[in-house]
């Protein structure tokens, strides 16, 4: 009995460790944004206090109308939506097939064109932005979001998510369908694509969490300010040679954000689901 009740009071001290590191955690994690929000509220003359003050005495939402002022936030949002919209669209045309094809398609080198599908996967992007950027030079896309788009709209580790999450599914449906009738591309869409909506679900907010907040790509391919992307945009309220107010700024990135948290908080059950379905092989 002694050993039993030892064993089961080392467990919960076990618990309590793992809980606290997870709270230290989740402070570490979330400790800037706070503090983002908590600046965008203060006074200009506040933002730098010593000792930091994480909650504002006077909140002000002057910062926020500030930051429609000073630059076209409208514009740069309709950007953002466009070319995240169009890339989430297009990746989950070409990853759901060529996932499709790799798990549910025997044919001929499946094996090795998918090890170098998953091999572009360890080329960093800074290597292949130079031969991006004279392709899309040389086709008449500078400036504008369709060289965004474009190099965008396949995806090496969106094939392997959706690949993993067909070998889940059962084959025998697939043969069902095929013996009544149906065609490859039938049995695709009326039987396979529809329980594959929380892969879908977690392709589309990784994609949308990536190029939302993409700022390397926007930074290289745009010139001009009409075409600038949110987070482009929200670097020209720093000013000329970063004099511009710091809670002006820190505002913007909150307004930034938001799509990125409600979309998550409503879509984080499929989310979820995806992710785990995708890791038992």
């Amino acid at each position: 009995m002694n050993g039993y009740a030892l064993t089961v009071a080392w467990r919960r001290v076990l618990r309590g460790i793992g809980i606290g590191i997870l709270v230290l955690a989740a402070i570490v994690a979330f400790g800037p944004l706070l503090w983002t929000i908590s600046t965008s509220l203060r006074l200009p003359a506040e933002s730098f206090s010593n000792p930091p003050q994480w909650i504002p005495l006077r909140p002000q939402l002057s910062n926020y109308v500030a930051v429609f002022h000073q630059i076209p936030l409208a514009q740069f949002f309709v950007n953002s939506v466009i070319v995240t919209v169009l890339i989430i669209v297009g990746q989950l045309v070409t990853c759901t097939l060529s996932g499709y094809a790799f798990a549910m398609i025997r044919f001929r080198g499946r094996g090795a064109i998918f090890a170098l599908f998953l091999a572009t996967m360890m080329v960093p992007l800074q290597s292949t932005i130079i031969p991006v950027f004279i392709i899309i030079r040389e086709l008449g896309l500078s400036d504008s979001l369709a060289a965004l788009i474009i190099p965008a709209l396949g995806s090496a580790f969106g094939t392997f998510l959706m690949r993993q999450y067909f070998l889940q599914l059962p084959r025998e449906l697939g043969e069902a369908a095929r013996m009544d009738g149906a065609s490859q591309f039938q049995v695709f869409s009326l039987v396979y694509l529809r329980m594959a909506v929380p892969a879908l679900a977690t392709l589309a907010i990784l994609n949308f969490s990536s190029f939302w907040a993409e700022f390397y790509r926007p930074q290289i391919f745009l010139q001009s300010q009409q075409n600038f992307t949110l987070p482009l945009g929200i670097v020209s309220l720093q000013g000329s040679l970063g004099t511009g107010s710091v809670s002006v700024v820190l505002a913007g990135v909150v307004l930034t954000m938001i799509p990125s948290i409600v979309l998550f908080a409503f879509a984080q059950r499929y989310f979820l689901e995806g992710i785990t379905a995708g890791s038992f092989r």
